[in-house]
C-alpha cells in the first residue's frame, strides 16, 4: 500500500486490528525487517509497517534529514490515525521517534525505542570510523546521515512524558551510557539490555521482542 503525505508517497503495509502500532526500520532497510515481529503483533495490534522516504518503495528525495522523516510520519499519522498511535522504532527509526516525541508528543501513546542515539558521538569509536570510511568510499547519504546526524541535547528528553521503553544489545554500536543515560533522564522509561545481542541481532527477521512488547504495549 502507498500514501501521499508532505509532498512525497510512503509504502506501507497494514495488518491485524486492534490500537494502532507503527514500526519504522533503520538506516538502509525497509519495513520487511519487522515482518516476523508483525505478524505476531497483528493478532493484537493494528499494525503499519513504513518505509522511510529514500528507503524501499517510497519515494527517492534529496532530504535525508532525520526530522523530515518525522514530519513524513506526523503526516502519516494525521492521514491516518489521527487519534495517535504508538511506535516502535529501530535505530534511524527509533531517532525518528524522538524527534515525533520531542515536537508532537500529543499524538503518541507509548514508545519502545530500540537501538537509539542522540548524536554521532554515541557510536564506538570503530563504529564511527566504520561508517565513515563506508561513505568515504560509497558516497551514500545514508551514511552521511548517520555521520552529522541527529544532534539532540540529552536535557531535552527530560521533557518527553510518554511512557517509553529504551531496548539495546549489550554490544550495541552505540556506547551503553546512550540508553542508560537516557533512560535516566525520561521520566517515564524503562531500560532493557539484551545480553548476546548486537545492535541488530535481536530485531531483524526475527519475533524475539514479541512479549515484551507485547504487554508494554497492553498495559
Amino acid at each position: 500500500m502507498n500514501i501521499k503525505v508532505n509532498g512525497i508517497t510512503l509504502e506501507y503495509s497494514k495488518e491485524g486490528t486492534g490500537e494502532p502500532l507503527i514500526l519504522l526500520h533503520g538506516n538502509g532497510e525497509d519495513h520487511h525487517i519487522f515482518d516476523k515481529l508483525a505478524e505476531k503483533l497483528k493478532e493484537k495490534f493494528t499494525v503499519y509497517a513504513i518505509d522511510s522516504r529514500n528507503h524501499g518503495k517510497s519515494s527517492m528525495t534529496d532530504d535525508f534529514s532525520y526530522e523530515t522523516m518525522a514530519e513524513d510520519i506526523f503526516s502519516f499519522i494525521n492521514a491516518l490515525e489521527p487519534g495517535g498511535v504508538s511506535l516502535v522504532g529501530f535505530s534511524d527509526g527509533a531517532v525518528i521517534s524522538l524527534f515525533l516525541a520531542l515536537k508532537y508528543p500529543d499524538i503518541i501513546k507509548k514508545m519502545a525505542l530500540l537501538g537509539v542515539n542522540l548524536k554521532p558521538s554515541d557510536f564506538k569509536k570503530n563504529c564511527y570510523e566504520y561508517v565513515k570510511k563506508e561513505y568515504e568510499k560509497t558516497k551514500n547519504p545514508l551514511f552521511k546521515l548517520m555521520l552529522e546526524e541527529p544532534n539532540i541535547e540529552l536535557d531535552r528528553l527530560a521533557g518527553i512524558n510518554i511512557p517509553s521503553l529504551i531496548i539495546a544489545g549489550e554490544d550495541d554500536i552505540f556506547y551503553r551510557k546512550t540508553f542508560t543515560d537516557a533512560a535516566e533522564t525520561m521520566p517515564y522509561a524503562e531500560l532493557m539490555i539484551l545480553e548476546g545481542h548486537d545492535h541488530d541481532s535481536y530485531i531483524t527477521g526475527n519475533d524475539l521482542l514479541y512479549p515484551e512488547l507485547s504487554t508494554f504495549f497492553s498495559k
